[in-house]
């Protein structure tokens, strides 16, 4: 039967925040496709269907008993680690890279729906692994090799940002758990070699282009720095208040490339400057906190953890995306979550979005 305490303690003040921040989204996604020509529908309508299947699927993700999740965890991620060998083998390419699988009605990508596989995985095993001291070097090597199978294949594909993403989640919920500082130094130390094969012999041209491009991004400024050049210049020429709704120059003349997508806070930095950014991050900072305090008030480890994962994945596409659009990451290809135009990434956040709700309406009943 229905328990009513679930509604009773549903968490109005996380889906609010959310719907909030979906609908300056979809307004800025307005603003910087006002000057497109397209026959089908606008893109802000389009999104605004993302975001109703994103809800959909949210309320479907509460509804259940997260504590499911933990049963079939790593049947999921067996699941789609085999969906991403098929990416590999069959997969659709489109723009150079292989992402995709067409099952005829729909094309699939799985790197994205791994950044909630791998949030599962690790609860799962960290919720039944003994911690006392820290995890040590020998601890690691498990939570690695499950780590290290997808992102490799996501790497492959090539999808730098989803990998760097996968991984960035992945190693805060080890930093949650906590791993000893002799752990984190020899990591470190592994790194320096390991960047050195990947940048000789792994990374394809075009990366490496981006990496020299954020160190200099003057050297190549009409071919590899234009992004983030006209993308600084709408951010800093937004000033105080802004230009206006409608009226940034760099998006409505077309400077700026990819501006309902990665660099849709470039848009709305320059129509609504430095107090309309302060708005929007005060709004992402409060969801963050609010996802961390979902996450300390969880009876089970297992729902701690997968709050924690949740908020991971939210905190670094917020961090990496914001970055990028100011110069102070390369250009990866990481959307900022409810706010820039894309299918896959608002229907993943919005998953992640129905987690944190089921967690927080559940915390009583354990």
């Amino acid at each position: 039967m229905f328990d009513r305490r679930l509604f009773t303690n549903f968490d109005w003040t996380l889906l609010t925040l959310v719907l909030l921040i979906c609908s300056i989204g979809v307004v800025n996604i307005f603003s910087a496709t006002a000057s497109y020509q397209m026959a089908g529908p606008p893109y802000f309508i389009k999104q605004l269907y993302w975001i109703t299947a994103g809800v959909t699927l949210c309320v479907l993700a509460c509804s259940i008993d997260y504590h499911i999740l933990d049963d079939i965890a790593y049947w999921v991620y067996g699941g789609v680690v085999l969906l991403l060998v098929a990416v590999l083998l069959v997969g659709k390419t489109s723009m150079g890279a292989t992402r995709w699988l067409d099952l005829g009605f729909v094309n699939i990508q799985p790197s994205e729906p791994m950044k909630i596989v791998v949030i599962m995985t690790f609860a799962r095993f960290f919720s039944r692994y003994p911690v006392f001291n820290g995890l040590t070097l020998r601890d690691l090597i498990y939570p690695c090799m499950m780590l290290g199978i997808p992102a490799l294949l996501i790497m492959k594909q090539p999808d730098l940002g989803t990998a760097i993403m996968v991984i960035l989640i992945a190693s805060s919920m080890l930093l949650y758990v906590k791993v000893r500082w002799s752990a984190v130094v020899s990591i470190m130390l592994a790194a320096v070699p390991i960047f050195y094969l990947a940048w000789h012999y792994y990374l394809r041209d075009y990366q490496k282009a981006r990496i020299i491009t954020f160190l200099n991004p003057e050297q190549d400024p009409l071919k590899s720095g234009y992004h983030i050049i006209q993308s600084k210049i709408a951010v800093g020429s937004g000033g105080v208040l802004g230009k206006g709704f409608l009226h940034g120059t760099q998006s409505q003349l077309r400077f700026l490339p990819e501006q309902h997508t990665d660099f849709a806070f470039s848009v709305f930095s320059e129509e609504w400057g430095f107090v309309g950014c302060m708005t929007v991050l005060a709004l992402y900072l409060f969801l963050v906190l609010w996802g961390l305090h979902i996450a300390s008030r969880c009876n089970d480890r297992f729902g701690s953890l997968m709050a924690v994962g949740v908020t991971a994945m939210i905190f670094w596409h917020i961090v990496i995306n914001m970055g990028m659009v100011i110069g102070l990451f390369p250009v990866v290809g990481v959307p900022l979550p409810f706010f820039s135009y894309g299918g896959t990434s608002m229907v993943t956040s919005m998953v992640g979005v129905g987690i944190l709700l089921n967690i927080s309406m559940r915390r009583f009943m354990f």
